[in-house]
């Protein structure tokens, strides 16, 4: 049996949901002298994240790392469903999924280290970063040329909202 090309299930994403370290951030944090870690997110991945939150998208985030930084960016782009500290992805995933009726094959995750192996397999379109590890590339049916925290979640949601003929569709060409 032929394996299907990613972009045969963009057009059935409703849900996005990604881990951070590593995906919206490139994995490194700066810690301070006080201990605080210091994270930088990509603002071209966070005008996607808004704009898909804004159209009406799911879009969950489940971490093991906690950070109320990465809380407050997130949440100020519109995310509600925003997990962090989460031991285990699997069990966060299909509570979430319970929640919300939402459909595994209708769900996009993306990862980029061991830690997302398993919940990468219970989901329609498991993807990665290209500086994932090996293992996760592996599993991924989609490969962003990007790397993590350098605009893949851009790149990802990007080709959802095209295929599905919502990319910029309010876009004010003005500013071409």
């Amino acid at each position: 049996m032929e394996e299907k090309s990613y972009k045969e299930y963009l057009q059935h994403i409703t849900t996005f949901i990604f881990d951070v370290d590593g995906v919206l951030t490139d994995g490194t944090v700066q810690v301070t002298s006080t201990g605080e870690m210091l994270r930088t997110m990509n603002i071209k991945d966070g005008y996607a994240l808004k704009t898909a939150a804004d159209l009406g998208f799911n879009i969950c985030i489940i971490s093991g790392g906690s950070n109320e930084g990465v809380r407050i960016r997130l949440s100020a782009l519109g995310i509600k469903n925003i997990y962090l500290g989460v031991p285990d992805k699997v069990e966060q995933l299909d509570n979430y999924f319970k929640k919300h009726s939402i459909k595994s094959e209708n769900a996009l995750f993306m990862g980029d280290d061991l830690p997302d192996y398993h919940v990468m397999k219970l989901v329609g379109l498991p993807c990665c970063p290209q500086d994932a590890v090996p293992e996760i590339k592996n599993i991924s049916k989609y490969v962003s040329h990007k790397n993590g925290g350098n605009g893949a979640v851009r790149d990802v949601i990007e080709q959802v909202l095209k295929v599905q003929e919502k990319w910029n569709k309010n876009f004010n060409a003005k500013y071409d």
